[in-house]
């Protein structure tokens, strides 16, 4: 099952890197169904919080009219950034599944803490390793392109 919707987030991952965007992709699911999907649109929006995982969230929550998103699962192509990892929490998500971990170890550190039980809210599982080399090529790819365009 993981595998299904891990590849629709990489189907979202592609479609930021044709607009230039860092190719990341979500997939929000809860009970086997998808409820939102998106992709980074950081810079088409000009706004630092149009990460993927985020509308992914808003989506979410708007489709189901409520912001808690109470046993919903994410899927998501790259291990999320601290200020994603924090929206997932709060919208209490429940399992996280991710396919290429951060190279960051501060990253790795933080996500770990914020994913950790705390008084206000339950812990969230998260899992990593879902096609990874196929992620990796799509990052690779992507910087690949900036780096070609800064000649």
């Amino acid at each position: 099952m993981e595998e299904k919707f891990m590849k629709i987030a990489i189907n979202e991952a592609k479609k930021a890197l044709i607009l230039g965007e860092v190719p990341v992709g979500a997939v929000i699911v809860k009970e086997g169904k998808i409820i939102s999907k998106a992709y980074n649109k950081k810079e088409k929006m000009n706004c630092v919080t149009k990460h993927a995982e985020l509308i992914a969230v808003e989506k979410a929550s708007k489709k189901i009219n409520n912001w808690r998103l109470d046993g919903c699962d994410i899927y998501i192509t790259l291990e999320p950034c601290p200020m994603c990892a924090s929206a997932i929490k709060q919208a209490r998500i429940s399992n996280i599944y991710y396919g290429l971990s951060n190279s960051d170890s501060n990253n790795i550190n933080i996500i770990k803490a914020i994913f950790n039980k705390d008084k206000n809210n339950n812990s969230c599982n998260y899992y990593c390793g879902y096609f990874s080399d196929e992620i990796n090529l799509l990052m690779k790819s992507f910087f690949q392109d900036v780096r070609n365009s800064k000649k």
